[in-house]
Formats: structure tokens, sequence, C-alpha cells
């Protein structure tokens, strides 16, 4: 589950920074990688929810 979360943190610090580019500089390739991250963040939360229910039935 740590590992989950270390990808979580990674992506969404790389989402962050890419959508204030787009929003800042109006830098449209910043804003397609955010639209991927935010792909790829909704499905490491799914998985999230998946371990953590997991977790919790210990």
């Amino acid at each position: 589950m740590k590992e989950l979360l270390e990808k979580i943190e990674a992506e969404l610090a790389s989402f962050k920074e890419d959508a204030s580019l787009q929003l800042e500089k109006g830098n449209k390739a910043a804003g397609t990688r955010a639209r991927k991250s935010s792909m790829e963040l909704g499905k490491l939360f799914k998985e999230f929810r998946k371990v953590s229910l997991e977790e919790s039935k210990k």
C-alpha cells in the first residue's frame, strides 16, 4: 500500500505542475499531460479503494 501511495503522490505532483503551466502560461502540451495524469490518477484511486478495503478486512 505504501508503494501505491508513493505512486499517487508522484502522479499528483506531476498533474499539479502541468496544470499550473497550462493555466499560467497557456502551455497546450502541459494541458495534454495534465489530462493524461488525471486519467492515471483515476486508475490509481480505484486501485487504492480496492487495496484499502482489503486492508480493512484484516
